[in-house]
């Protein structure tokens, strides 16, 4: 399984995600300060991996708090939970993240624990984020597998797979599961503009998978499934609203259209976690923007005028009428959406 993220006794490690295909670089965060930085630089992304970070991040410099009491504790505690939350805006797992360690911590402080103890608490529950998240891709996984048709043609957009969790995928969690069972003839990865994570991410775990695999833009989409090429498309999410509607990458809501036109089935794969009963509708979904230079420029070669505006939100809603299924750790719902989500939490 791909160390995405691991929790070492002095520091976060993880793998930069900005530096692949080309290199495999590990960053060693020993302060919570540089875990909410490689959050929010990107060295790690993909909503429930980012959930995971912040909880690492928080329980990393809780240990290292030189804090007396557990008052003065709980004040470096909730410093820590907004330096967190100030990363990055749409991905839901993070505030859930952050909401599970708040949750453990006035537990703890009504217990009576102290500072060590607390600190304990922390760490256990961190670990316990992580391995959760791995063991509800494996589950997802095996959901998904039954709903994908044999010698199939698989598109995804994006990265939603191992290096976007703690390991193993949500969407790609389910393309795995469908290979192990001899199900996937290919598939075809989005390049994903303009941060290029299909190309340079997706497509280096499959290929390291040794899933055949095929990168496009996301112009060639629609011929493909036009010609019927394509099969089955699986994504996954960062914010799935309690009515279906969802938020993903930039360029999710194009790809949802034109499977809708060529009747091509559209799945979603998302942890329990990425849910927000909370938010209504996908109009209340907070989009990221982010950098010009992400369009402006390939690496460090520039692509357009220095004087044209930019426009460059990180993800766009999908609306639930689009989706087929979404696939979680507990079963697949499908529409009405409303009622199937919010059953999950029951």
């Amino acid at each position: 399984m791909l160390p995405t993220i691991e929790r070492q006794p002095d520091a976060v490690v993880m793998i930069d995600q900005r530096k692949l295909p080309a290199q495999e670089v590990y960053v060693h965060c020993k302060t919570a300060n540089e875990v909410a930085k490689a959050i929010k630089t990107m060295v790690i992304r993909g909503a429930p991996a980012i959930g995971v970070a912040a909880a690492y991040g928080i329980a990393l410099g809780m240990q290292k708090s030189k804090a007396q009491g557990t008052r003065e504790f709980a004040v470096e505690f909730n410093k820590l939970c907004e330096l967190m939350a100030g990363t990055r805006p749409t991905a839901v797992n993070l505030f859930w993240a952050i909401g599970q360690m708040k949750k453990v911590f006035a537990a703890g402080v009504q217990a009576g624990e102290s500072v060590e103890e607390l600190k304990a608490r922390l760490n256990a529950e961190a670990q316990k984020i992580h391995d959760d998240d791995v063991a509800s891709c494996q589950a997802m996984g095996r959901f998904g597998a039954e709903v994908v048709p044999p010698n199939a043609r698989i598109l995804t957009h994006c990265n939603a797979g191992a290096l976007a969790t703690a390991g193993y995928g949500t969407a790609l969690g389910v393309i795995r599961a469908a290979a192990e069972q001899g199900k996937v003839q290919g598939v075809f990865a989005d390049e994903t503009r303009p941060f290029l994570q299909g190309a340079r991410l997706t497509a280096w775990e499959l290929v390291r998978d040794h899933i055949p695999t095929t990168v496009i833009t996301e112009s060639m989409a629609g011929p493909l499934m036009r010609d019927g090429k394509i099969d089955f498309i699986v994504v996954g999410a960062d914010r799935i609203a309690a009515n279906g509607d969802f938020a993903n990458k930039i360029g999710t809501y194009t790809v949802a259209m034109m499977a809708k036109a060529h009747g091509v089935p559209f799945y979603v794969a998302a942890p329990l976690s990425t849910i927000d009963l909370n938010t209504p509708d996908g109009g209340a979904i907070p989009i990221e923007e982010r950098n010009r230079r992400e369009v402006t420029h390939v690496g460090s070669t520039q692509v357009a005028p220095d004087a044209a505006s930019v426009w460059n939100p990180a993800f766009d809603v999908t609306p639930h009428a689009l989706v087929s299924g979404i696939i979680t750790e507990r079963g697949i719902c499908r529409a009405p959406f409303d009622q199937s989500l919010a059953a999950l939490f029951r």
